[in-house]
């Protein structure tokens, strides 16, 4: 590790005296709301090397929709509800700015910078994919028709953006195989490790076991299996969801269906999820395709080990059987899983994840990106 920064200090230092500037860096993301791509995109921004780049956050929403507390870097509001509206402010904000590296996160954004990548031929734009785009082919369709969809959706050519930075190896498989996207242009990064909260202690597991969930409530999410193997388990159990979202009154109407309302607690939003994490036995995931999934990432930093459906996505990734958790193939070994939790190590739960995705590891693999892809 120590030798793989000495390089790329080395590999900084070189480039900063070709370039005899810093590389201005736009960031460019539809909101700062609380999420997965908002917490990443703010976080790398705030933490590349600002001796050898210049990092400016653009962003089409509202600064009142702010989540994430942004230090140290220029961030400018374009007041747009949709980034389809703020396209035309952002070209003239790169007119203005002449960026070097154009990066958007979350495909309906990727696709816009893909639109007018053309007009700017010296600066390289590179897309953060968010999810498996192929996966969620059905629920982009019944999303409502508009000219400007209509006309979007056939110019929508990944291959225009100079790179994709994919969350995991499945995404970039599928970015490959279904949007043609050549496989040079597709690089594999992972989501950090943003904060080291304390890790938890050992904790005693009771009779009543006390599992969690924390993610948006939508139906790709798979909270309603997750109610259908909770209801049949033989042992006492609470259930803590942490999340908001427009799939909420179908879960909780089959919850009361399931009769299991009263052993659920539901939290819309909160700025401790770590504390809740740390009191609970085990995470449930349920999704039936993930991109990177952040909030199973931080329940292993915590401490708190998870049970998760082998799914397309960054899932398997993180998962190591026995280790920080169980990846399984079906209903039937989820519940046994549930049934049969047992005493774990916090602290090798956490080294398990910390080792693949420590920030330091994450920002060097972003850096070295910003600098190769400048030599193309």
């Amino acid at each position: 590790m120590k030798t793989n920064k000495l390089i790329l200090k080395r590999l900084l230092s070189t480039f900063n005296l070709l370039m005899k500037k810093k590389t201005k860096i736009i960031f460019i993301l539809p909101s700062l709301a609380s999420g997965g791509a908002e917490r990443v995109i703010s976080f790398v921004s705030q933490n590349i090397n600002k001796e050898i780049f210049e990092p400016i956050l653009l962003i089409a929403g509202y600064q009142s929709e702010t989540a994430y507390d942004i230090k140290s870097i220029k961030i400018n509001y374009l007041n747009k509800s949709k980034v389809r509206f703020a396209i035309p402010s952002i070209i003239l904000f790169l007119i203005k700015h002449r960026a070097d590296i154009v990066l958007s996160s979350i495909s309906h954004t990727n696709e816009a910078m893909s639109l007018i990548s053309p007009l700017f031929r010296k600066t390289k734009f590179i897309g953060r994919e968010a999810t498996i785009l192929s996966h969620r082919k059905k629920e982009r369709n019944k999303k409502k028709w508009s000219p400007f969809s209509f006309v979007l959706k056939r110019l929508k050519d990944f291959k225009r953006l100079d790179m994709i930075i994919c969350q995991s190896r499945d995404m970039a498989e599928d970015m490959i195989k279904n949007y043609q996207v050549p496989k040079h242009r597709t690089c594999i990064i992972n989501n950090p490790i943003s904060s080291l909260p304390p890790v938890k202690s050992s904790r005693v597991i009771t009779e009543t076991k006390k599992f969690i969930t924390v993610g948006r409530l939508t139906q790709i999410k798979g909270h309603l299996r997750i109610l259908e193997m909770l209801s049949k388990l033989k042992t006492p159990f609470l259930y803590t969801i942490i999340g908001d979202g427009n799939y909420k009154d179908v879960i909780f109407e089959k919850a009361k269906k399931l009769s299991l309302l009263k052993y659920i607690k539901h939290i819309p939003f909160t700025t401790n999820v770590n504390d809740y994490l740390a009191e609970n036995d085990m995470f449930l995931q349920g999704s039936y395709v993930e991109g990177f999934p952040n909030a199973l990432l931080e329940s292993c930093v915590i401490g708190t080990p998870v049970i998760a459906f082998n799914v397309p996505g960054g899932t398997k990734e993180i998962i190591e059987n026995g280790i920080n958790g169980f990846l399984v193939d079906d209903e039937t070994t989820y519940i046994n899983m549930m049934e049969d939790v047992r005493e774990w190590e916090p602290d090798e739960i956490r080294q398990s994840v910390y080792l693949k995705f420590n920030k330091e590891k994450i920002i060097e693999q972003y850096e070295k990106l910003f600098i190769d892809i400048l030599k193309k």
